[in-house]
């Protein structure tokens, strides 16, 4: 079953109130539509990811993948790799201070 939206409602706003659902939307990433039924959902929408974070989710499953073939061996073969393994917590050692720079490390401001 396809919902179907087709009923319009019309809000009036003044300026600063247009100003600021503008800005608010515009965190998001979502649409104006969208930002609101999440509203009328109960559900306050989040600021938008920064660019990075695709990127960075990618990268931190790929370390865990490594993180628990290294453990499967290990458990198999009561051995670990020490070279696979120092690599793997080096690398995810680096994304986590990646992502706390991107994330919430204040940003340079421009022209600076």
């Amino acid at each position: 079953m396809m919902l179907k939206r087709n009923i319009q409602i019309i809000v009036r706003l003044n300026k600063e109130e247009n100003e600021h659902f503008k800005k608010q939307v515009k965190k998001s990433g979502l649409s104006q539509e969208a930002y609101l039924r999440h509203l009328i959902n109960g559900n306050i929408p989040r600021e938008a990811p920064p660019p990075d974070y695709f990127g960075f989710m990618r990268e931190l499953h790929n370390i865990g993948n490594n993180l628990n073939q290294i453990a499967q061996k290990a458990h198999v073969l009561n051995v670990i790799d020490v070279k696979r393994y120092d690599e793997t917590t080096r690398r995810l050692e680096r994304l986590v201070g990646d992502i706390t720079t991107a994330v919430i490390l204040p940003g340079k401001a421009s022209g600076a």
